[in-house]
C-alpha cells in the first residue's frame, strides 16, 4: 500500500500534468470524502485551483446527473470523475473533450475499505503500457473480427469492422484527451454481432470475484444464458436485471488488460480489469468508447489467460502478448 497523498501526486503530476493556471473539477460522492480532502491538500500545496462537486452516490451509475453537467464541463480544463462508478461512457464527457477539456476516469470503488489511491497498481509505468498497447492496436487496426479462446472453453467472436481501437494508461495530459485509471486496450465491437460462449473465471467487476466459473452464452451480441455451480450465475443475472435496461445484456466493449502490477483480487474493479493476462467484456453503454449504444450503465466481466486472434493473426497466447 502507498500513502494516499502519494497516490494523488501520481494522478495530478504524472498522469494529468496539471499546470498552475488550470481549473481542476474533482467530482466525487459522499463516500469518498477522504480522497476529496487529499486532493484539496495537493491543490493548496501546489497553489492550484480546485473545484469539488459531491454527488449522491446512488445517482451516478445511470449517468443522468452527469449529462446535466455538460454545459459546466465544456468550460473547464481538467475533469476528474472520482465517484464509485465510471461515467467515461457518457455523452457529457464526449462533448466536454470536444470543447477542449480533458477527462480522467478515476472510479474509487474498493470493497476492503482502502482507497484506490493507496493501492500499488496505480504506480504502473504508463510508458511501459504504451509500448504494449501500440503492439496490440497496430494488430487490430482496420481489421474485421476478433476471436477469443481460453483453455477452459471460451470461444467468442467479436466484429470490430469500422471500429477504432484505443487504449488507456492513466495519461490525459493534453487538451481533448480522455484517460482512465484502467490500463487497457479497448474497442467497441459491433453491438449485435458478438457470438459464442464465455467461461468467466476472474471477476464480476463491481460485484467482486467469481467463486465458480460461469458459462455465459452470447447470441446476437446479447447474454442469453448463464450457468454455474453455486450462485455465481444468478448473482450476475440479478445484477444485470437491477439496471432495468435491456441494453445492459448487450456487449459494449472488448478490453485487454495492460497493468503488470494489477491482480484480480476483487477489491477494485479497475484493478481487476486492468490486470495483465486478462481480457474483459464491457456490458451496456459504450458511448465515448467508439460505440453507439446507450444503456443505464456500464460494467465489466474479467476472464484470465485469453488467446486472442485478430482476423487470422494470433496477437495474445494464453495471456501473453505475441505480436
Amino acid at each position: 500500500m502507498i500513502n494516499i497523498d502519494k497516490g494523488v501526486s501520481i494522478i495530478l503530476n504524472k498522469w494529468l500534468s496539471v499546470q498552475k493556471d488550470e481549473l481542476i473539477h474533482f467530482i466525487t460522492d459522499e463516500t469518498h470524502m477522504r480522497e476529496a480532502e487529499a486532493f484539496s491538500r495537493w491543490a493548496y500545496g501546489a497553489d492550484a485551483v480546485l473545484k469539488t462537486t459531491i454527488l449522491n452516490s446512488q445517482l451516478v451509475q445511470k449517468g443522468d446527473v452527469i449529462e446535466n453537467m455538460t454545459d459546466i464541463f465544456c468550460k473547464e480544463n481538467v475533469i476528474i470523475g472520482a465517484t464509485d462508478f465510471s461515467f467515461i461512457t457518457t455523452n457529457a464527457i464526449k462533448t466536454a473533450v470536444k470543447h477542449g477539456a480533458r477527462f480522467l476516469s478515476l472510479p474509487l470503488s474498493c470493497s476492503d475499505g482502502s482507497s484506490l489511491l493507496e493501492n500499488d497498481f496505480i504506480q504502473m509505468d504508463p510508458g511501459q503500457t504504451y509500448k504494449d498497447a501500440k503492439k496490440i492496436i497496430s494488430a487490430m487496426k482496420d481489421k474485421k473480427k476478433v476471436r477469443v479462446t481460453t483453455k477452459k472453453g471460451t470461444d467468442l467472436t467479436f466484429v470490430i469492422e469500422g471500429r477504432k481501437p484505443g487504449y488507456f494508461n492513466g495519461r490525459a495530459a493534453r487538451k481533448g484527451l480522455i484517460g482512465s485509471s484502467s490500463f487497457e486496450v479497448f474497442v467497441a465491437p459491433v453491438e449485435d454481432r458478438t457470438e459464442g460462449v464465455l467461461y468467466l473465471d476472474a471477476s464480476f467487476g463491481y460485484i467482486g470475484l467469481v467463486e465458480n466459473t460461469v458459462k455465459i452464452v452470447f447470441e446476437n451480441g446479447r447474454i442469453v444464458s448463464a450457468e454455474s455451480e453455486g450462485n455465481d450465475a444468478q448473482k450476475l443475472m440479478n445484477y444485470i436485471e437491477s439496471f432495468r435496461s435491456d441494453n445492459m445484456y448487450r456487449t459494449g466493449e472488448l478490453g485487454i488488460g495492460l497493468n503488470r502490477i494489477s491482480k484480480t483480487r476483487g477489491v477494485s474493479y479497475i484493478e481487476d480489469e486492468s490486470a495483465f493476462h486478462t481480457f474483459h467484456i464491457g456490458m451496456g453503454r459504450n458511448i465515448g468508447l467508439g460505440g453507439i449504444q446507450e444503456a443505464a450503465g456500464h460494467f465489466d466481466i474479467v476472464t484470465n489467460d485469453p488467446t486472442i486472434t485478430v482476423d487470422r493473426k494470433v496477437i495474445m497466447k494464453d495471456g501473453e502478448i505475441v505480436c
